[in-house]
C-alpha cells in the first residue's frame, strides 16, 4: 500500500481527497500547513505528496524546496494557480507534476499512480556508463565519475531513463512528454526545457555544451554515450 501525504488547507477538499484516495487503496496522511507537512515527513515515509501552493503559513514552493533538500519523493502540485509561470516555477523547484483546480479525479489518480510507479526501482536492468557518469537502471542511481551519487527527482529519472534506454536514438519531444507526463501533456514543451536543463546541470561537465544529453532542434532529444 502506497503512503500519500496530502498538503491542503481547504478542509473540505482535504477530507474529500483523503476519503477518495483511501478508498482507492492508498494510506493517506493529511496536513493543513507547510510546517505540519514538514514535521510529518521528518517522522514517516511518504511514497508521494499532493501539495497545494496556497498554504496559510508559507507558499507551497517553500515546502517543495525544503522537501527537495533531502528527498526525491514524487511531488504533485495541486493548485488553483493556472498561470504558466507558476507551473514552470513549481517544476523548476522540483515538482514532478502540476494539476490545476478544478481537476478530474480519475486523471489525478492516474498521475499519482504514474508518479509512484516511476519512483519504484526496476528489476534486472543494466548499467550504462559514459566518460562522465554511470546510470544504474536497476537501482535508479546515477553516479558521477568521482563516485558522487547524483540526486534526481522521480521525473528527472523517468526522463533520463527513456533516453538512456535508446542511446543514439532521437526521441521526439511529444513522445517524451507522453512517456513521462502522460498523453495530455503532448504540447507542454516547456516541461522538457526545464527538466533537460536540470539534468544537464547535474550530469554534464559543461551544461552549456552537453556531450551526452543532446537536443535535436525541432525534433526532440537523444542520449549519446
Amino acid at each position: 500500500m502506497s503512503r500519500l501525504l496530502i498538503v491542503e488547507d481547504d478542509l473540505q477538499m482535504q477530507r474529500a481527497l483523503t476519503l477518495t484516495l483511501s478508498a482507492r487503496g492508498f494510506q493517506v496522511t493529511a496536513a493543513s500547513t507547510g510546517a505540519e507537512a514538514l514535521r510529518i515527513l521528518a517522522q514517516q515515509r511518504a511514497d508521494a505528496i499532493v501539495l497545494d501552493l496556497g498554504l496559510p503559513d508559507m507558499d507551497g514552493i517553500e515546502v517543495l524546496r525544503a522537501v527537495r533538500q533531502d528527498s526525491s519523493v514524487p511531488v504533485l502540485v495541486l493548485s488553483a494557480r493556472s498561470d504558466r509561470f507558476e507551473k514552470v516555477r513549481a517544476l523548476d523547484s522540483g515538482a514532478d507534476d502540476y494539476v490545476t483546480k478544478p481537476f478530474d479525479l480519475e486523471e489525478l489518480l492516474a498521475r499519482i499512480r504514474a508518479a509512484v510507479r516511476r519512483a519504484t526501482p526496476a528489476i534486472g536492468a543494466p548499467r550504462v556508463t559514459t566518460d562522465d557518469f554511470e546510470v544504474d537502471l536497476a537501482r535508479k542511481h546515477v553516479t558521477l565519475r568521482d563516485g558522487q551519487q547524483v540526486h534526481l527527482t522521480p521525473t528527472e529519472w523517468a526522463l533520463l531513463e527513456v533516453l538512456v534506454r535508446q542511446p543514439g536514438v532521437v526521441v521526439a519531444g511529444q513522445d517524451l512528454l507522453g512517456e513521462v507526463w502522460g498523453p495530455a501533456y503532448g504540447r507542454e514543451t516547456n516541461y522538457l526545457r526545464v527538466y533537460m536543463a536540470g539534468l544537464r546541470k547535474k550530469l554534464e561537465p559543461d551544461p552549456a555544451h552537453p556531450r551526452h544529453l543532446l537536443t535535436s532542434p525541432g525534433i526532440g532529444y537523444r542520449f549519446e554515450i
